[in-house]
């Protein structure tokens, strides 16, 4: 018993104290480093042809109910994740790897400043002006063609769901080898942290599309536990890097139900004042089922088209909707 208290006091002693998001607060664009955050996560998705890929690196503290040797999870330090999708844009052929350090007596994960994070081989970590992506059959490097930006308000989510400070480099150079071809085309990369747990407390639909007028936007649909509505985000980056909000609703077209029973919507108008676009997949297959994080997702290349602010644009990109919690 004496073993287990001095055990308990030094790992309390050794974590962290846990930050959350303060809407009048909002972060550095520029600052990707980790946080001490409940949940944190660092995305890279986008076209490369002739693949389609996405891959994201989580870093989460366990809720403080989650027991472990009867004390609570979050003792025990983050728990890292990496998930890596990869859609032949030829074939619709779909590949999904994914790594995490959840055994506690096996190798940890690491997410240090730079930030330079891997777990099980997954790496994603800064080099030079950019980024580099390393995983099974994947070097991508990612040269970023805008400033990083922080997206209106600021954040994702409500007091309800938890929130997600949300920051991006909205269009950045893809391009080295996956599984053996050399590849190349644009990328979308992604930075968010907060007090929220994703797939429980709120699930989500969207998406991060580059127009064909040089322009980037960012739809995000939040909704909480019972799969209602709370928040609409519409954030466009222009030529010149500057982010503005975008007023903007999401119209669900058409649905597809999985293999595994879950319904997606996967068709949408995007409509707002100044907006109107039709986003379809290129695939419909795109389930991801996640047993490292438990959460069942959406995840795919998306193209449409339509008008912003009376102009015909292109939208290709990538789309996310999130169903909730995976019970393997």
């Amino acid at each position: 018993m004496k073993r287990l208290f001095l055990l308990a006091f030094l790992l309390a002693a050794c974590a962290p104290a846990l930050l959350g998001v303060d809407p009048a607060r909002l972060p550095d664009p520029g600052d990707w480093d980790p946080k001490p955050a409940q949940l944190e996560w660092w995305y890279a998705s986008g076209w490369a042809y002739p693949y389609a890929f996405h891959f994201a690196f989580f870093k989460a503290y366990a809720p403080p109910s989650y027991r472990v040797l009867g004390l609570p999870g979050n003792l025990f330090g983050a728990f890292h994740a990496a998930h890596l999708a990869l859609t032949d844009l030829r074939t619709g052929e779909r590949r999904f790897l994914e790594a995490s350090d959840q055994d506690l007596l096996g190798p940890r994960g690491r997410a240090e400043p730079g930030p330079r994070l891997e777990v099980s081989g997954f790496r994603f970590l800064r080099e030079g002006t950019g980024f580099r992506l390393l995983a099974q059959g994947v070097d991508l490097l990612f040269l970023p063609l805008k400033p990083p930006v922080v997206h209106p308000p600021g954040y994702s989510g409500t007091e309800e769901t938890g929130r997600m400070y949300y920051q991006s480099y909205t269009r950045a150079r893809a391009q080295g080898r996956v599984l053996g071809e050399g590849v190349e085309g644009e990328a979308w990369l992604d930075h968010q942290w907060g007090e929220q747990l994703s797939g429980l407390s709120a699930t989500w639909d969207w998406f991060g599309l580059h127009l064909s007028d040089g322009s980037e936007l960012m739809a995000y649909q939040v909704k909480d536990r019972e799969g209602r509505v709370v928040q609409v985000l519409g954030s466009r980056v222009d030529p010149l890097g500057r982010a503005e909000a975008v007023e903007l609703a999401f119209v669900p077209l058409e649905a597809w139900t999985s293999p595994s029973g879950r319904t997606y919507t996967l068709f949408w108008r995007l409509r707002g004042p100044e907006l109107d676009l039709r986003l379809r997949p290129l695939f419909q297959e795109g389930e991801i089922l996640s047993r490292t994080t438990r959460v069942a997702y959406w995840e795919g290349p998306v193209v449409g088209e339509g008008s912003f602010r009376g102009y015909s644009v292109q939208a290709r990109g990538m789309g996310e909707f999130v169903a909730g919690a995976f019970r393997p």
